[in-house]
């Protein structure tokens, strides 16, 4: 111990008491002898006092000499002060205890409360001392005792148990949800003495829980299920052997209803279908999905052609017969859809193929007039592979030749002042006359003509020659670049990609590569290891449209990417969606939790930014801020230090 020192380390003060550390250790827990606490977390102890009490108990033991004997005497007022302090002490404990928020319990060998603190009445609705006696199992509710006996079979077998949830119901009739942490005490023959433990009600955290797992399987739109439960359904049908019928509606000329009376009645058109839609799921037996956009899928298990055939005949006349009322003088009416049918495991037998044939019928019922349905055959494959496969492939191929890939620049703003901190690169073709074609329009169908991989590597090829002309290189300005699933698949094309990056003189940390959700939970391995060649590059990871598919919540602690951003279905409509709310508010949170930046998108109004920044929210991006630009056009706003880009 330093001289001078007032405080004696945990160390100094077990050797001056001739006592073990860990007994101090416990003492400290029990409030018997407490503790003062570093910055650091260090215990440290009185010196004055540490002496008092060795000086108090060597005069007591050694009594050899008179001197020792009146040392005793004069000691005996310190240690009637000790003693006081140490029942201050142990009621300091007992006041922690009867006042805090978590229920603190004990029972007796048969489960029976033997002790509840004040909680008690906030969990059962009962106060403490008419609960001694009972147990936990006489407020269960539902089912839960099933799984409470499990609960106990494993505390019996483990000696703990911890963050176990059950569900209970309080004497005035109310659900609760409660997480429990309980450990059994033994006699020294290894006999139960009994259960003691804590509790917390967790409803509100429980049903937050269960309203995003309903959304994850769910559209926040129309309450059906969405597109990923129907890819699961279907997945387990056929890999169980079964038969069934797959059909595919899109509702014709919608995008008139959204352009001429606007998006919020187009939605409330769509919530109209779905509830004609549903009532006809009685009759023929199948189950209504929502895809996305205007699409709608029935999913008729263990039916085939007839069924399916007499399934979307009615579904064309339900259509056809909706009167939609959007306003006191407007109405929408002669409504049609154009429905693709597919059977399987005829016309796939697997979920891809099937997926796939089933669209192919759907977008021929549209091509031979709409308003009708086809059945999935050959034909209609190759009849759709000349007229539009093929003449995209040539479209795309003379864009690439000649060098008509367009890189267009959309800023990414701060919230808190909205002030451009990242970049966001995006891809359009000029046309033959000039005007600009979105994305939306070629690169699903480049990813399936085999060109994406061309598309990807050039673009991030004219982004690299583009810095080098503007000075870009050494800058803290940060580009994010999205790449096909496609691409980072194919191994030959990533030898291609790595080569260009290490020819060209950026800074890796410029650049960063983002990859959409579903499309890095389709081949969660391939995606994890691209990830890792480019991180041990220096380059940063974006996961795109988080939250479409949800179900990377459970592998967002295994991908290493630096930044999310959030879906722009969720956000668009935060201001007047509880759910999205809800769903935008969790994935904000779990994602700063794990230290990544989260960024919205599709921000195109004031009362959606306010939403935002009220749940924490730090970036941003849409329509309200800045519309998308050639990149060579912004090239002179561009900061020269100090500020961060985003490209997606």
């Amino acid at each position: 111990m330093k001289e001078g020192a007032t405080e004696y380390t945990i160390q100094e003060a077990a050797e001056r008491l001739e006592i073990p550390i860990s007994k101090l250790r416990r003492w400290d827990r029990m409030g018997v002898l407490s503790a003062q606490r570093t910055a650091g977390g260090h215990r440290r102890y009185p010196r004055e006092f540490i002496d008092q009490l060795v000086a108090a108990s060597s005069s007591a033991i050694s009594g050899k000499t008179s001197r020792e004997l009146a040392a005793v005497k004069r000691s005996l007022a310190e240690k009637r002060r000790i003693i006081q302090l140490l029942l201050e002490s142990e009621q300091r404990y007992r006041d922690l205890v009867e006042t805090s928020h978590d229920l603190i319990w004990t029972t007796d060998a048969q489960g029976r409360f033997t002790y509840l603190n004040g909680a008690a009445h906030d969990i059962f609705g009962l106060p403490s001392k008419d609960l001694i006696g009972r147990c936990f199992f006489d407020f269960e509710a539902g089912t839960s005792h099933v799984s409470n006996r499990r609960f106990l079979a494993a505390l019996k077998r483990t000696g703990e148990v911890k963050n176990y949830v059950t569900h209970v119901m309080t004497a005035p009739g109310e659900d609760r949800w409660i997480g429990i942490n309980a450990r059994l005490t033994r006699d020294e023959g290894a006999s139960t003495l009994g259960i003691r433990g804590t509790a917390r009600d967790i409803t509100e955290q429980h049903l937050a829980t269960r309203r995003i797992e309903h959304l994850a399987l769910h559209d926040a739109l129309t309450e059906l299920p969405n597109r990923h439960s129907l890819q699961l359904t279907i997945e387990s049908a056929m890999q169980s052997g079964r038969t069934g019928a797959l059909l595919f509606i899109d509702l014709d000329h919608f995008k008139y209803v959204n352009d001429n009376f606007g998006h919020r009645i187009g939605d409330q058109l769509l919530v109209g279908v779905s509830g004609i839609l549903r009532d006809l799921m009685n009759e023929c037996d199948g189950d209504l999905y929502r895809l996305g956009g205007d699409e709608f899928a029935i999913h008729l298990p263990d039916k085939l052609r007839k069924e399916a055939i007499d399934a979307a005949e009615l579904v064309l006349d339900a259509v056809a017969r909706y009167r939609f009322q959007a306003g006191e003088q407007k109405a929408i009416a002669n409504l049609s859809a154009s429905i693709g049918v597919a059977l399987y495991p005829f016309h796939g037998n697997d979920l891809p193929a099937l997926l796939s044939n089933v669209d192919i019928a759907m977008y021929q019922a549209k091509d031979l007039g709409r308003n009708r349905y086809v059945l999935f055959d050959q034909s209609a494959d190759g009849l759709r592979s000349t007229h539009h496969r093929v003449h995209w492939a040539k479209r795309l191929r003379d864009a690439l030749d000649e060098d008509r890939l367009v890189l267009f620049s959309q800023a990414v703003v701060r919230l808190a002042d909205q002030v451009p901190v990242h970049q966001e690169i995006l891809v359009r073709i000029r046309d033959d006359d000039g005007r600009f074609i979105l994305p939306g329009n070629f690169i699903e169908l480049a990813e399936s003509l085999g060109l994406v991989q061309e598309v990807d590597l050039r673009v991030v090829e004219i982004l690299l020659k583009f810095m080098a002309r503007n000075g870009q290189y050494g800058q803290k300005l940060r580009y994010f670049v999205n790449l096909s699933r496609v691409s980072i698949s194919d191994q030959r094309w990533i030898t291609r990609f790595m080569t260009l990056l290490r020819s060209s003189a950026v800074n890796p940390n410029q650049l960063v590569f983002e990859i959409t959700e579903t499309a890095a939970m389709a081949e969660v391995d391939v995606t994890l290891a691209f990830i890792r060649r480019l991180k041990d590059m220096g380059c940063r990871f974006a996961l795109d449209d988080f939250g479409a598919g949800f179900s990377s919540f459970y592998y967002l602690k295994r991908f290493e990417v630096d930044y999310l951003k959030i879906d722009g279905g969720f956000v668009r409509d935060l201001a007047t969606d509880e759910g999205n709310r809800i769903f935008v508010k969790a994935m904000n949170d779990v994602a700063r939790a794990l230290k990544k930046q989260v960024i919205a998108e599709w921000v195109e109004s004031p009362e959606v930014l306010k939403v935002l920044l009220d749940m924490g929210a730090e970036y941003g991006q849409g329509y309200l801020f800045q519309r998308p630009e050639p990149l060579i056009d912004v090239a002179a706003s561009l900061p020269e230090s100090g500020a961060r880009s985003h490209v997606a």
